[in-house]
């Protein structure tokens, strides 16, 4: 197979479906379970169950074994009900249900439920349906620094972009994060880190110093193309889309993300001959973006206005056999 390689400099489109062939792991009789991935994602509250379920299940679509969601009480019976596949933990607090005196107490429980599983994750997703709630926001803080301690990889989507933004220390210098702002997220970003607008005549240029000010985290900058970068390179993927943008597109990429990221970093400790590149991130975010555009391509092609995100959802399987298929 054509090695992966990437060039510095002007933005390139990726070739994506190499990339997808290359990272994607045969289906394998003597694997077990768990190895072709467990993701965890870290979101849902009351007001937002949908999100980390389209994020949760789309893992499990593309070829995840075990996908599991941290949300709080009120959303897990929810969630549950979705899906019997998913593994639901009942563990996020808001501020409504815990008192002042107890937040310490509540929070060291909640990272400790967390904790316990860590190790067990390839990639964490973190953001899908969080709300805002201060407590609710200052728990998953100490998440993320436990994945960084546990060296475990993070896309951070949705409140968890909102969160990284107020507090970019967070994930500042770790490679193995990725980050996939929507247009105006990204927006927010710019203002934040580099102290000026966005420059769509210079998107690239701009893109890459962002990546870079941030300390080489992987940016996937959603739009009518995807541009991502690492500080390093710029890559694009422009390939399949869809002219309809219902809500939820932006879940199922980043539970793309998680389980490509998390292929990609097996098959560099593998030694895989045909991947050049050594980030993870950066090709699990192109595999992520081609995927889910193809996706919803085909949803598009069959269901036209009414397309939905599960209906998307349901062309991931047939997406990535069109491209990769099983042998």
């Amino acid at each position: 197979m054509q090695g992966i390689k990437f060039t510095s400099g002007a933005s390139l489109e990726a070739d994506a479906e190499n990339v997808l062939r290359a990272i994607t792991p045969t289906l394998d009789p003597n694997r077990h379970k768990g190895q072709a991935g467990k993701i965890a994602v870290i979101g849902g509250c009351r007001e937002y169950t949908g999100a980390p379920y389209f994020a949760a299940i789309s893992a499990l679509k593309i070829g995840a074994d075990l996908s599991h969601v941290f949300c709080t009480k009120d959303a897990a019976a929810v969630i549950k009900s979705y899906s019997p596949e998913l593994i639901v933990h009942p563990v996020l607090e808001e501020s409504y249900g815990v008192r002042d005196d107890e937040k310490r107490i509540i929070s060291g429980k909640v990272l400790a439920e967390v904790a316990k599983w860590m190790e067990r994750f390839d990639c964490l997703v973190i953001g899908p349906g969080l709300g805002r709630d201060p407590f609710l926001l200052d728990c998953v803080s100490k998440i993320i620094k436990l994945a960084r301690q546990s060296n475990v990889p993070i896309v951070i989507d949705g409140d968890g972009l909102f969160l990284v933004t107020n507090s970019l220390d967070l994930i500042s210098g770790y490679p193995l994060a990725v980050l996939t702002p929507n247009v105006n997220e990204y927006k927010r970003l710019v203002q934040k880190v580099l102290s000026c607008e966005v420059n769509d005549e210079e998107a690239h240029e701009q893109l890459l110093s962002l990546a870079k000010r941030i300390g080489g985290v992987t940016m996937l900058r959603k739009g009518k193309s995807d541009f991502i970068s690492d500080g390093e390179t710029v890559k694009s993927v422009s390939i399949y889309g869809s002219p309809r943008r219902c809500g939820g597109q932006g879940d199922i990429l980043s539970g793309s993300v998680a389980v490509f990221l998390s292929w990609a970093r097996h098959a560099i400790r593998d030694g895989d001959s045909s991947i050049s590149s050594k980030n993870p991130a950066m090709l699990g975010s192109i595999a992520g973006s081609a995927l889910m555009r193809k996706a919803a391509s085909l949803a598009f092609d069959n269901k036209k206005r009414s397309t939905l995100t599960t209906d998307i959802i349901e062309y991931l399987g047939r997406s990535l056999e069109d491209i990769c298929p099983v042998r």
